[in-house]
């Protein structure tokens, strides 16, 4: 069985806390069911650069010895609508990312792929925190993810480091 699939579209709005109910906290769950064969499989952090295709490389083996399904998830960027001017924080939209589809349209004609089931996920938002609600939602034995190389990982602190420090279950990193 191998395909992609896409959850949630990054330019869908979140629901939103009704402010009359008995639970203003509680949000109404709008996320579809997972896919019961993909259950405790390998989730991977994917955006087509040199270090996601090493992680999804060792991915594969690890679903492929495992013999569980492989949850690809790609997150969109977010862009700050406003400029932060130090009085109140930026406010973020999901931008459309059509990267989503092309990664999923070269995932799909991937021969490497073809020894294991597959999906891919597209969500937006912070790549930390969509990985490891990925991770929950398909109850994953592993989250694999490529280390980050450059500036921006140096300043902010990489996807792998903030990962391992919050993750509920195990993080593989590949160099």
């Amino acid at each position: 069985m191998a395909g992609h699939e896409f959850f949630e579209p990054a330019d869908r709005k979140r629901p939103v806390a009704d402010p009359t109910a008995a639970d203003p906290l509680a949000v109404p769950e709008s996320r579809h069911p997972c896919d019961p064969a993909f259950k405790h499989g390998v989730v991977v952090g994917f955006d087509g650069s040199d270090s996601s295709e090493r992680a999804l490389a060792y991915a594969i083996g690890m679903a492929h010895r495992t013999r569980s399904g492989l949850i690809i998830v790609h997150v969109a960027n977010r862009l700050p609508t406003t400029v932060w001017a130090g009085c109140e924080p930026p406010v973020f939209v999901d931008v459309p990312d059509h990267r989503t589809e092309v990664l999923g349209l070269e995932l799909a004609c991937a021969e490497y792929l073809a020894e294991v089931p597959w999906i891919l996920v597209e969500r937006g938002g912070d790549i930390c925190h969509e990985l490891e609600e990925v991770g929950k939602e398909y109850a994953a034995d592993a989250i694999v993810v490529g280390t980050t190389h450059g500036i921006v990982g140096r300043i902010f602190g990489s996807v792998a480091g903030r990962l391992a420090k919050r993750a509920q279950r195990p993080v593989v990193v590949i160099p």
